[in-house]
């Protein structure tokens, strides 16, 4: 195990609970289009720990893959959502040299999604939480939602935004054209990136870090274009026609935001966002199994960084965020 003599921690990696899974339907048409998927978001051991020593991946936070418990009611997801934890405290406890894990959160009640985070992080020793995208098309900008917000602050564990398919207003206008001959558009191709950009944008715009200034938010796939757009989103915002404001959109990213590499092995992309972010705030991580372990593990002896660099990227960044 380990790469170039290192530990590596990789914190995208997903899995799915049969419950939630059943919830949301896609297994079939997932099947049908990447043999060998639903395989290994099914597999909690063998085959997850085999394909992770084949590529030298010593150590995976585990999160639901999307939609997760991003939709539908309260009254069925709240309980969901503990269940699916409960179990995934299981999965994680026989092999915990191995695995941890970020709680799937019932976000559509935001008090109960708090306490559930509470109860994984205290109860569980879960290291935060991962959500979809909006929950049932609101995103969590909206202040109803700021609950779990504070309480992640009062604990001091991240908050994970992973996409979720754009809202279907946002398919029609954008992407329905090219989708029969190009489907991934929709997500990992672009979809995906212009979603949970926008997520992020509204969040550091609704003022939800002067509330929570010790708030913790990870992007993934390289903070999902964002490093390359800092310095155009901030000048244009700060140009007159716009609110005026305290703070500077740049600021607040680079202070509450960590990314990772989940899907996006470049290093043109990554030395961006060193000089954006600073190296202190870029982890590693797969994008497991929507993305193999090898093409990382492959590209991480091409990194231009120096070696104490590297060092933080493949494990101490993680180690220092998470409280590993």
């Amino acid at each position: 195990m380990s790469i170039e003599g290192q530990r590596v921690i990789a914190i995208e990696e997903h899995y799915w609970d049969k419950e939630v899974a059943a919830s949301f339907s896609r297994g079939a048409a997932i099947d049908k289009a990447r043999p060998g998927l639903m395989e290994r978001l099914f597999d909690y051991g063998e085959l997850r720990l085999k394909e992770m020593d084949e590529s030298g991946i010593d150590f995976q936070i585990l999160s639901h893959g999307a939609p997760s418990t991003q939709r539908g009611d309260a009254e069925t997801m709240v309980p969901l959502a503990r269940r699916a934890n409960d179990r995934l405290h299981d999965i994680v406890a026989v092999h915990p040299d191995r695995l941890s894990a970020f709680a799937a959160l019932p976000t559509m009640d935001p008090k109960a999604a708090a306490d559930e985070l509470e109860r994984c992080v205290t109860r569980l020793g879960f290291k935060g939480a991962m959500v979809h995208g909006p929950t049932n098309g609101v995103f969590l900008d909206q202040k109803r939602f700021w609950p779990i917000f504070e309480r992640a602050q009062a604990l001091d564990v991240p908050i994970y935004i992973h996409p979720a398919n754009p809202m279907q207003a946002v398919v029609e206008a954008y992407f329905k054209d090219y989708l029969e001959d190009f489907p991934s558009l929709l997500q990992s191709g672009w979809g995906f990136t212009v979603e949970t950009a926008t997520h992020a944008i509204r969040l550091v715009l609704s003022g939800v870090f002067d509330a929570y200034p010790g708030l913790k938010i990870i992007l993934g796939h390289m903070g999902e274009s964002l490093p390359f757009s800092l310095w155009r989103i901030n000048q244009s915002l700060s140009r007159p026609g716009n609110r005026s404001t305290s703070f500077s959109f740049r600021d607040i990213f680079c202070s509450h935001f960590w990314i990772t590499t989940s899907g996006n092995f470049s290093n043109p992309a990554l030395l961006c966002s060193v000089m954006e972010l600073g190296v202190d705030r870029i982890l590693f991580a797969v994008d497991y199994p929507m993305v193999s372990n090898q093409p990382a593990a492959s590209w991480v002896p091409t990194i231009p960084l120096c070696k104490e660099d590297k060092v933080k990227l493949l494990n101490g960044n993680a180690t220092r965020l998470l409280k590993l």
